[in-house]
């Protein structure tokens, strides 16, 4: 992907003021940071920036401030839990913008890292607000954006500012546009798609888009019981959208259209209550009980999907296969990510995946390190699955 600049192109960094645009919206409890995945991913920039004789200066929001000052929304923490992943000092300023933000940075000498205040707490920052976005832009020489998955957001430190400074994609960023490239944008074929969730509504555009770029789509989740149920199957009493039967027709006839396979359960796992260990048994998906809920793919369904992973030459995955958060009703996820991960550590496969929950059923089966990529994006991971343009990305185009 050449259509946007990259640290590479940047000649002499020594004494620049640069402003890093990352994501540290981390979750905490009890003022701890209890997954530290986003700042990891942000280390490679800030210690090459560092390294060059940059002068760093750190953008980045936390919660949902609307606005105002609140206090615990504070980044400061988050400045310490930085400090101890780099092995760094990160010094830290009050505001993002006006005498504090300015001291902080006259302060700086070369090598040096700083953390400016949320830039949520100011309103001109979810407004792309001109004026604070040229705020922000007095702060610094170069623009450098490395939180993809703030990209699906057009706000002041993501969009407004890149239009003000030379701006560039940080390493982060760089990974994730090419891996994604390697998933949709030019993909070897074929193009398997797992797409997994409780709900057909939340990932209507997602299906939709999918259904014209890929080969074959996998269905998982609740959101299988809403097509199986829409083919006339008695699905008992599974999460199912009954009144969605129309849409996941419609879904079925644009992918027969398009020459896309659409894989859905043979077999499933199911309960007659939702819960850890409770008593269960495999069905034929045309025999669930009606006083039973589907909770998990079946072995002949995994075996199915294993088959469709293992003629793919990419694989992308969003969504769980089951309720993958309780034992046994995670065996289906956590068999077809071990297989695409093998298939991925042969050399054989470029396997992409993303969103919330499929980066902890990732984890839970221990395949993370294994696929191609895992992006930590959530929101703007779907969008760009959704092929929808992303404000923070379009910004950094050449």
């Amino acid at each position: 992907m050449t259509d946007f600049k990259t640290l590479d192109s940047i000649d002499n960094l020594a004494g620049k003021k640069v402003l890093v645009r990352v994501d540290l919206n981390v979750p905490v409890r009890d003022g701890t940071v209890t997954d530290t995945t986003r700042i990891e991913r942000v280390v490679p920039t800030l210690r090459e920036l560092s390294t060059k004789g940059a002068r760093v200066i750190l953008l980045a929001h936390f919660g949902r401030p609307d606005g105002h000052v609140v206090e615990t929304m504070s980044l400061r923490p988050i400045a310490h839990k930085v400090e101890e992943i780099l092995d760094q000092r990160v010094h830290f300023a009050t505001d993002c913008i006006g005498e504090p933000a300015q001291e902080a940075i006259e302060a700086m000498t070369d090598c040096d890292i700083l953390l400016l205040e949320n830039v949520r707490f100011h309103p001109g920052e979810e407004k792309n607000d001109a004026a604070f976005a040229a705020q922000l832009a007095q702060n610094g020489d170069i623009y450098v954006n490395d939180a993809f998955s703030a990209a699906h957001r057009a706000h002041a430190s993501t969009e407004g500012i890149a239009h003000l400074l030379p701006s560039y994609a940080g390493r982060t960023m760089q990974a994730e546009l090419e891996a994604l490239e390697k998933g949709l944008g030019n993909p070897a074929r074929p193009v398997v798609a797992i797409v997994g969730g409780a709900k057909v509504s939340t990932k209507l555009d997602l299906l939709m888009n999918l259904v014209g770029q890929v080969d074959a789509l996998v269905i998982g989740g609740g959101m299988a019981n809403t097509f199986l149920a829409a083919k006339g199957t008695a699905v008992g009493k599974s999460l199912c959208e009954h009144d969605l039967a129309a849409t996941a027709k419609q879904i079925m006839i644009e992918a027969a259209a398009k020459n896309c396979a659409i894989v859905l359960p043979v077999d499933g796992v199911v309960a007659e209550e939702f819960k850890a260990g409770a008593a269960n048994q495999t069905v034929d998906i045309n025999a669930v009980p009606a006083n039973a809920m589907i909770l998990d793919l079946g072995p002949k369904s995994v075996a199915t999907i294993n088959d469709w992973i293992a003629k793919a030459k990419t694989l992308v995955w969003n969504g769980p296969l089951g309720a993958f958060e309780i034992e046994p009703f995670d065996a289906a996820t956590v068999a077809a990510a071990r297989f695409a991960a093998q298939q991925t550590c042969e050399g054989l496969l470029t396997s992409v995946a993303g969103g919330g929950d499929t980066v902890a059923a990732l984890n839970l089966a221990g395949v993370s390190d294994d696929f191609t990529y895992v992006s930590t994006a959530g929101g703007a991971f779907l969008e760009w699955m959704e092929g929808k343009p992303l404000p923070g990305v379009n910004a950094l185009k050449r």
